[in-house]
């Protein structure tokens, strides 16, 4: 794949998600993207996939021009920025220049991949959780690979609410109510006793350069994310470590006390990890399934893209539970979490 086309496959799908500004951002990309500089010849030196299932370069670089805005960088380029509404050819100028002026900046940003942490997951993730309660009702270890700064590691602090039903405490930090579609989830009353998260490059955000880094890549015209992860950052309490997360989970593994359910979860982060890592991390959760007892169960909770385009694209949320290796096909959700169809 081109850098053009991968520019305009992302600058549909944004637009399909609902950010007609990220769809215009990254077409002018496609078309006034100039490979004959120094961040065109970095870009070129990444190999395979170049989309969003890979290096997501065109998500790095529109997150890079929105960091110019949050930090006052670049005021030509914040005044065709949300609240401002301008043409395609102010908003055209405006980016090429920002390119050319800025491109020691862009330079630096694109070196790290895109983190979103998008807590509107969790809906999926307290779903998924209820089902899992119910089956097997012990206190909950829960451990997150590829957990960016851990906010979705802090989903018993936030509320679900489906056709008027509340999941969730009464004083939560957030609600979540997405579009839902099927029976509603069990009843159930999930406690979190002991939380921790792994991701190669961890955000702390309590840290405002962190901070930044998380709000660059939610889209600008889409401020109600922003109000989101600034509520479920005020409650974040959950540790991440840094490092490779299958050799964090081996030894997570063992650290589960008795009468306690392990709880594993992931949302759109298995995809990016290496085959051979992705193999292994599967073998050392079946493994531990087999361990596992009914007083000591073990449940797995997965958002992730499994290549289904026949009917809504999205995630398929999946569950599986020890003992009896159970897998339960849950439903599908979107992958900003704005909608979950649930067989249940």
């Amino acid at each position: 794949m081109t850098l053009r086309q991968a520019f305009l496959d992302q600058s549909a799908t944004c637009a399909r998600m609902g950010s007609p500004l990220m769809g215009r951002v990254l077409g002018i990309l496609a078309e006034r993207w100039d490979p004959d500089t120094a961040l065109g010849r970095k870009m070129a030196t990444y190999a395979g996939d170049i989309g969003p299932a890979g290096h997501s370069l065109p998500l790095r670089i529109g997150g890079g021009l929105h960091a110019l805005v949050l930090q006052g960088l670049d005021t030509t380029l914040a005044a065709t920025y949300p609240p401002h509404e301008v043409d395609n050819e102010t908003l055209e100028d405006a980016i090429v220049n920002a390119l050319k002026t800025h491109e020691t900046f862009l330079l630096d940003w694109t070196r790290h991949a895109p983190q979103t942490n998008e807590v509107r997951r969790s809906a999926a993730l307290i779903a998924m959780a209820h089902v899992a309660t119910a089956k097997f009702d012990r206190p909950i270890v829960l451990s997150e690979l590829g957990a960016s700064g851990g906010l979705n590691l802090m989903w018993d602090h936030f509320a679900l609410e489906v056709d008027g039903t509340r999941f969730g405490p009464d004083t939560a930090a957030l609600t979540l109510a997405p579009d839902w579609t099927g029976p509603r989830p069990p009843a159930s009353y999930p406690q979190i006793v002991d939380r921790s998260g792994v991701d190669l490059n961890p955000l702390n955000l309590h840290d405002e350069s962190d901070r930044l880094r998380l709000l660059s890549y939610l889209w600008a015209d889409q401020p109600h994310r922003v109000t989101l992860t600034r509520a479920a950052t005020s409650v974040l309490t959950a540790r991440v470590d840094k490092g490779d997360a299958i050799d964090w989970l081996a030894r997570r593994l063992d650290t589960v006390p008795t009468g306690h359910m392990h709880m594993i979860q992931h949302t759109v982060a298995w995809q990016y990890f290496p085959a051979h890592a992705q193999a292994r991390g599967t073998s050392l959760i079946e493994a531990a399934g087999a361990r596992a007892t009914a007083d000591t169960p073990l449940a797995w909770m997965q958002m992730e893209t499994d290549g289904d385009t026949t009917g809504a694209v999205g995630a398929a949320l999946t569950l599986r539970l020890w003992p009896g290796d159970l897998t339960l096909n849950l439903g599908r959700a979107d992958f900003h979490g704005r909608w979950i169809n649930w067989t249940g």
